[in-house]
């Protein structure tokens, strides 16, 4: 199909893995580690340097249109989400770390078998693959490349971690001063700024961010509840695969299925269609399930022994797939196993 398109053999191929979080969900931007898995489903993009400063883009799938751009004057239409968008910005990344004045142009044709807008990272993985893409084609490589209440500045407190940064304490501990200082009841504006000592305008202008100006109630006691419970629980998960006791699966497992129940409870990220598959998932032979990925809803993870794998995916798809007509169109690009994958890689030709 390369030869097909451009009339030339692609020169090297690029490929990155899709990925999920087995644990560690709303917290990467509070300052803590998430523990996620590559997976098995990839982009991977063939490409052919060229003379021209000029970059092609095709896709295999037809449903995906062509592109073309000068590789010196990337624009990318932030209003518009389409597939090439994701790739130039792997390729205007690059370009700009490096200083590439006078970047190669290439041709480039995409697959890949993510299943697209489904919380498993296609988009991330496709600018991983862009960025590779580009380095590889130029020539590079990478190089090691609650506050006042404890007395703390909260002007300088932008993440939940730097609050226990600051305090010098565990994260158990800090889940013990939640509950000290935070009550369950929904805190009001008119609340927050009477805690802090400040104005509803300072409110607005130097904590609330843009999309939430208009909300007038916070779970703040729920909210980091959550965000310290799962940061533990990364920690937990991480320690029981380095030890690999007897019960690790089991352990695991137990700590997935904590993990769902605070994202539903205390962080209300969940939604009717994610529980459901949870409850049918750990019914069927689940060790763990959990929901991950893209934000508010998105796809469910499960641990499920190898064993009970064939029955677990068959009754999956009957007692959920096949109860709606819609679900069921999806069901091959929604539902199906995977192994750990390996990590982004490219590939020359000997």
């Amino acid at each position: 199909m390369f030869v097909a398109k451009f009339g030339s053999a692609p020169k090297f191929y690029v490929r990155a893995p899709g990925r999920v979080n087995l644990i560690g969900e709303h917290i990467d931007y509070c300052g803590y580690a998430v523990l996620p898995m590559a997976i098995e489903q990839d982009i991977l993009i063939a490409v052919e340097p060229v003379k021209t400063q000029v970059v092609q883009l095709a896709n295999t799938n037809s449903s995906y249109l062509d592109f073309s751009s000068s590789a010196n004057n990337i624009q990318i239409n932030k209003t518009k989400p389409l597939w090439h968008n994701y790739f130039l910005c792997g390729l205007k990344g690059i370009q700009e770390h490096f200083g590439l004045n006078n970047p190669t142009g290439m041709n480039c044709l995409l697959d890949g078998t993510i299943p697209p807008s489904s919380g498993l990272s296609s988009s991330s993985a496709l600018v991983c693959c862009a960025g590779l893409v580009t380095l590889r084609a130029n020539g590079k490589t990478l190089s090691k490349l609650l506050s006042k209440s404890k007395g703390l500045d909260w002007k300088k407190m932008l993440k939940l971690q730097d609050v226990q940064v600051k305090l010098g304490v565990s994260l158990e501990e800090m889940l013990t001063i939640v509950e000290e200082v935070f009550h369950p009841e929904p805190y009001g504006t008119e609340e927050i700024c009477k805690c802090l000592g400040i104005s509803l305008e300072e409110l607005r202008t130097q904590i609330l961010t843009q999309n939430t100006q208009d909300v007038s109630t916070f779970k703040l006691y729920q909210r980091a509840k959550h965000v310290y419970g799962e940061a533990a629980r990364v920690l937990e998960f991480k320690k029981i695969c380095n030890e690999a006791p007897a019960n690790a699966i089991q352990l695991l497992g137990e700590l997935m299925n904590q993990s769902y129940i605070s994202c539903k409870e205390m962080y209300e990220c969940s939604c009717p269609e994610l529980d459901r598959l949870v409850d049918i998932c750990l019914q069927f032979g689940a060790v763990g399930s959990r929901l991950t990925g893209a934000g508010w809803g998105g796809c469910t993870v499960s641990m499920v022994p190898t064993d009970k794998l064939n029955n677990f995916l068959k009754n999956v798809e009957k007692a959920y797939y096949q109860t709606n007509v819609q679900r069921l169109a999806l069901e091959n690009n929604s539902l199906f196993a995977t192994k750990p994958g390996r990590g982004a890689l490219v590939f020359v030709e000997a």
